[in-house]
């Protein structure tokens, strides 16, 4: 396929297809990666919840599934200051859900971390050099960019408004990725905090394509072959797939998130920040409805999930996160190789009208 009318993240990322894969932490692993690669696209494997021995297994096993091209991903935000007052609020805002399913909360709460990209991270990304690396909420420290790029890696990150794709552009990045508010999990924002203020996919990106010189990434209910047609034709030159990837056999998803997917209807996601302390899209349950969905007693990132942890051992289905986009119910039951290609092959066939 060399139709494409937009070519530069092709030749940029060395791929044959504009379909990169979301790396949603949590769902993927290298499995999903190696098969999305294998079929042309651009994997990505989410590094924000592993340890560096399970980093570095899940690379091995994809440089040993996969000669192509492929994206490991990493969070970038400031690990938070103890607020002991803010989570001894948040724990007793949840009290009655402890009582109610028999959860103990007398004993002491668990840590809930997602971890930023640092240096031991950096030597792992040293010693096994992929092709590319992308960032959430902004980007590391420049000591820490730069012995990434010394790598040879191509560098992408998310904005969410046109001053964050300015911005990664001034600081480095080779390629944008214009994350609408129509997206699933965590959102990119990082020079603001407003959630009244984000911009929808398809309003984004041709704001982004005319603010910066770099090629843009649309990513944001995109979900099917006329989702990256559209993504196109308002100068995208790919596009980044996230919560279709759940319905395939590769993704690691609980009982509860799969069931949702499939059963929710579309009108029911919502952002929220009760599972991280931290702005993200899913489908709505329980605790969402009653307890938020956003809360201000929410302790901040990553830390407000570690009060949850005991409910959703109990109850999985209203009080652990299902991230999702607008457009999941879109979703279809394909491998993450099939899905890969269609989406490129539908798109191809829309633009070539």
């Amino acid at each position: 396929m060399n139709q494409w009318p937009d070519t530069r993240i092709l030749d940029l990322l060395g791929i044959e297809l504009p379909i990169i894969q979301g790396p949603m932490a949590g769902a993927t692993n290298s499995s999903m990666v190696i098969a999305v690669c294998n079929a042309g696209g651009l994997g990505s494997m989410p590094a924000a919840m592993l340890s560096i021995e399970k980093l570095r297994e899940e690379l091995k096993t994809i440089r040993q599934g996969t000669d192509k091209p492929f994206n490991v991903n990493f969070f970038c935000h400031q690990p938070p200051a103890a607020d002991e007052q803010r989570a001894r609020d948040w724990k007793n805002l949840l009290e009655p859900y402890y009582r109610e399913l028999g959860a103990d909360f007398d004993a002491p709460t668990p840590v809930s971390n997602r971890a930023p990209f640092d240096a031991a991270a950096c030597e792992v990304l040293e010693e096994f050099r992929p092709e590319v690396v992308s960032f959430h909420f902004g980007l590391p420290e420049k000591s820490l960019l730069d012995r990434v790029k010394a790598t040879g890696a191509k560098i992408l990150s998310s904005a969410t408004n046109v001053d964050e794709a300015i911005w990664l552009e001034q600081n480095g990045c080779d390629a944008i990725i214009a994350m609408g508010y129509e997206a699933g999990g965590h959102r990119g924002m990082f020079l603001n905090d407003d959630l009244s203020s984000q911009v929808g996919t398809f309003a984004l990106v041709p704001q982004i394509v005319d603010a910066v010189k770099v090629p843009v990434i649309a990513a944001g209910a995109i979900a099917d072959a006329r989702g990256v047609a559209a993504a196109f034709m308002l100068g995208a030159s790919a596009v980044q797939v996230g919560t279709a990837y759940l319905f395939t056999p590769e993704a690691k998803v609980s009982a509860s998130h799969h069931k949702a997917l499939r059963t929710a209807k579309d009108s029911e996601t919502a952002i929220t920040n009760l599972f991280t302390g931290r702005p993200a899209r899913g489908i709505l349950n329980r605790v969402m409805r009653e307890v938020g969905p956003m809360s201000a007693k929410a302790p901040a990132f990553p830390l407000a999930g570690g009060a949850l942890m005991p409910l959703r051992a109990k109850d999985e289905a209203d009080f652990s996160n299902l991230w999702a986009g607008q457009a999941f119910t879109l979703g279809k039951e394909l491998s993450s190789a099939e899905l890969t290609r269609q989406l490129a092959e539908g798109a191809l066939a829309k633009l070539a009208r």
